[in-house]
């Protein structure tokens, strides 16, 4: 059996290694564009890799897919992140799991998990060919890829895994062979912010916020990074990954309410304050009443103009209402975005439709697998993504067996 696998990333190699643990005598090429393989395995979690999240329960571990959650539940049932765990620790790699639930390698160091995957691949005798574009796929007695450089190679099985910007121009081959195309737009990136002082905190972080999106019923809480163009973590990203369409739709210009004590009601902050007041009247407004940061504090009351010298009890009750407003209703205009390092990701790809999540096998051309971000599949950060190019990839490599 010949079986070409196009795309050298994470879940081209998932897909490949599978082809040889279920089809041990397949013959496996992976066919990769560029002259790296790998490569957003090596940047993804700051250089650690973000190998998958600590989340056992399958209906819980498909809800942090925006795009995709029923698809994967029924994909998750076959291999999870328990499969996960125990296939990398099968071949010398422990994983470990960190406060927030995100697991990385115990070495710390995203080169054991390119390592291990190339060391799979020389043992199971894949052939790698690298610099290489597909530009076509047809129909046949078998499926015939047609190159950048006129070779055409006949197959038996070609499994896609692209992913990524770069590969969404091949997203023309599949309308040809009957697949609908969810239009792809980014996923997963950070908020600029234009003309405004909060920028001066660049570092600080607040956990918990609360960030709506105004027009919309788009809302996320979680921690929140200022950055020195605007706003950036968990809050954020997660906010763009579950409003990407809508966002695009905007063109990335809108305004955002930010809650900085998460989801606590005006009244309730209120009442905290009036009695922060009635026990503490004689201390200076500058000491800071709420679970935030100092420093996010001292921007409150500059950014108010309020004296931070007076005490409490000189404060008039429209200051008092003017802090309330801002800790629980700060708004800040938006305009485009910044892509999230090595986090970006993209929504749209393969119409999900088209794609038997029990084998990833096209629905209009026998023979014929998706796995990865080519699908319309994408999660929010954490390692929800990896995740499902494992499972994708996986079962694609299977190939219906």
């Amino acid at each position: 059996m010949k079986v070409a696998v196009i795309g050298g990333g994470a879940a081209g190699f998932f897909s490949a290694l599978s082809v040889k643990q279920h089809h041990s005598d397949a013959d496996v090429t992976i066919f990769e564009k560029s002259q790296k393989l790998l490569s957003k395995v090596k940047v993804s979690g700051g250089g650690r890799c973000n190998v998958t999240h600590d989340e056992l329960n399958i209906k819980k571990l498909s809800t942090h897919y925006p795009r995709g959650e029923k698809f994967l539940r029924k994909a998750f049932s076959q291999f999870a992140v328990a499969d996960t765990i125990q296939w990398f620790e099968e071949r010398g790699v422990a994983l470990k799991t960190e406060a927030d639930h995100r697991m990385f390698p115990k070495s710390n160091v995203s080169q054991t998990i390119i390592d291990t995957f190339l060391a799979e691949a020389s043992r199971n005798k894949i052939k790698i060919v690298k610099g290489t574009t597909v530009r076509n796929i047809q129909k046949g007695e078998r499926l015939i890829l047609e190159f950048s450089d006129d070779q055409k190679l006949d197959f038996d099985a070609v499994i896609v895994a692209v992913g990524g910007q770069k590969g969404y121009k091949f997203l023309d081959v599949f309308k040809k062979l009957g697949h609908a195309i969810e239009d792809p737009v980014p996923s997963l990136f950070t908020f600029n912010i234009t003309n405004s002082d909060i920028m001066e905190l660049m570092g600080l972080v607040a956990d918990p916020v609360q960030v709506k999106i105004q027009g919309t019923k788009l809302v996320n809480k979680g921690p929140l990074l200022v950055t020195h163009w605007g706003m950036s973590g968990p809050a954020i990203l997660k906010l763009s990954a579950l409003g990407a369409r809508e966002l695009a739709l905007k063109n990335y210009e809108f305004k955002i309410q930010v809650n900085w004590l998460g989801d606590s009601k005006e009244d309730e902050v209120r009442t905290v304050l009036n009695q922060y007041v009635e026990n503490n009247g004689k201390k200076k407004v500058n000491k800071n009443p709420f679970d935030v940061p100092n420093r996010l504090w001292t921007y409150f009351l500059k950014n108010l103009q309020i004296n931070p010298e007076i005490t409490w009890n000189t404060l008039d009750k429209k200051s008092k209402n003017r802090i309330v407003n801002k800790i629980t209703n700060d708004v800040y205009e938006i305009y485009k975005k910044t892509t999230f390092k090595e986090e970006f990701m993209t929504c749209g790809g393969i119409a999900l439709n088209g794609v038997n999540p029990q084998t990833m096998q096209s629905r209009h051309t026998e023979g014929l697998y998706f796995s990865g971000e080519f699908l319309d599949i994408d999660g929010v950060t954490g390692g929800f993504n990896f995740q499902a190019a494992w499972t994708t990839g996986f079962i694609a490599g299977k190939l219906n067996s």
